[in-house]
């Protein structure tokens, strides 16, 4: 096959809308234009004036491998990924054992090659006993580095503030961060077992991983950035407190960025009633009223992207008492729908869901020639029906864990196809079989 070409597409890309047909060769967009007319060879996809976008970025996802593969794994997860529309992704360092060596890190990138169906890179972790590792690392080796302060990190949790400002004074470029302060989850856990007689309700998680946890720690976290001249990047904002400590410019101007996760702009508190602990993840999720305030601060610039946090586990890890549930949801299947949503009910204009899935992550972490619909960069692309609807409970479950908090759900758009590498990888609701995920480059020095 010696290409591709798509015809009366939808583009949207770079703050505008523009009807096109494209062309795809030897896995990069070849040209954009009107009426362009097949080659011999080419397989020709009739768009029907469906969106064509960018394929998602995803910056935030747990894939389980090595150590937990019971629950996923590099495989499954990326086909998953794809079915959503997420082309590339960035995987977090929460695996056993965790990835805080540049040889665990290298031993990821081994797994990956030929296994993943959509684009890869990891992020080294910190931990107390690391920061020759983080010295270390050339900036060809990871996405970025990754800071937890909260329980979430396990053995990788720093809740110095002296350390934690040494690592981002020293560490190489980039520091992303999820931030939680330990000792007020600690108080709100001590409390919870004695109110509720250690038989904590999952309506309580929102109390235990409270507000003033969030905020307490990206404070301090935004503070030491300032004072040590650190770029740093904030994952999984969850109150409209916390929001006071960005600022609403473009993220080419930021010192701090910030985004929300797929969890906190669909769900709120009151879920828990009927979800319980299958929507239990770290940071809680809130209110509607802090709901409303993380949509309306993408619009306003003050977030800058949207990650799908998938962290997948098993139904029987989610199920029985709160202090055995799990955190985490798996959502990455539906992360474009999911995201479409906020297009759906007006808060966002596909242009600036664009921006927050697929340019800022292409921007903030240098990505090399993709999240973005040029001639000559990588041809990941999504094909979006706006018109129909994704219908959760007809699909196969493609992540491991076989579930989701999703389930009896009808999600605006679908995903009609998705390209990776110029590689059609799902159309229709099914996967082809393709496998062309690469490891990502970064335009910055080593």
């Amino acid at each position: 096959m010696s290409g591709w070409l798509i015809t009366n597409a939808r583009l949207v890309n770079e703050g505008a809308q523009l009807e096109a047909d494209l062309r795809i060769k030897r896995g990069r967009i070849e040209q954009i234009g009107n009426q362009l007319k097949a080659r011999s060879g080419e397989t020709v996809v009739d768009a029907q004036g469906k969106f064509l976008l960018p394929g998602m970025i995803d910056t935030q996802v747990h894939f389980r491998e090595p150590g937990q593969t019971q629950t996923g794994n590099i495989a499954t997860e990326s086909r998953a990924a794809v079915a959503g529309g997420v082309t590339s992704y960035l995987e977090m360092p929460d695996t056993s054992p965790p990835t805080t060596t540049r040889l665990a890190l290298a031993d990821k990138f081994s797994r990956a090659s030929g296994r993943s169906t959509a684009n890869y890179s990891f992020y080294l972790g910190t931990s107390p006993d690391n920061l020759g590792e983080i010295e270390s690392l050339k900036a060809s080796e990871a996405c970025a580095v990754l800071v937890s302060t909260g329980p979430s990190g396990g053995q990788r949790m720093i809740d110095d503030p002296t350390l934690l400002g040494e690592f981002f004074q020293r560490a190489p470029g980039l520091v992303v961060g999820q931030f939680e302060d330990a000792q007020t989850i600690e108080r709100n856990l001590a409390k919870a077992r004695q109110r509720y007689d250690n038989r904590i309700p999952a309506t309580a998680h929102a109390e235990i991983h409270s507000r003033d946890a969030c905020v307490a720690s990206a404070a301090l976290a935004v503070d030491l950035a300032k004072q040590h001249g650190t770029r740093l990047h904030v994952l999984q904002v969850s109150s409209s407190e916390e929001l006071a400590l960005f600022e609403s410019t473009p993220i080419e101007s930021k010192q701090i960025s910030a985004q929300a996760s797929a969890p906190h702009l669909f769900f709120i508190d009151a879920d828990y009633e009927v979800l319980g602990n299958l929507i239990k993840c770290n940071p809680s999720i809130k209110t509607a009223e802090d709901r409303k305030a993380l949509r309306s601060a993408l619009r306003e610039q003050r977030l800058d992207m949207i990650g799908s946090a998938h962290a997948p586990h098993l139904l029987r890890e989610k199920s029985g008492n709160y202090d055995s549930a799990k955190a985490g949801l798996a959502l990455i299947q539906y992360a474009l729908p999911l995201a479409w949503s906020l297009v759906a009910t007006r808060t966002l204009s596909p242009e600036v869901l664009v921006e927050k899935l697929a340019h800022n992550p292409a921007r903030l972490f240098q990505i090399q020639e993709r999240g973005f619909i040029r001639e000559g960069y990588r041809a990941d692309l999504v094909l979006l029906d706006p018109a129909e609807r994704t219908i959760v409970n007809r699909q196969p479950m493609l992540s491991q864990c076989g579930w989701t908090p999703l389930a009896g759900r009808k999600l605006p758009g679908r995903v009609a196809a998705t390209w990776v590498n110029g590689s059609l990888v799902w159309r229709d609701g099914l996967l082809t079989g393709f496998v062309p995920g690469e490891r990502l480059a970064f335009d910055r020095p080593d």
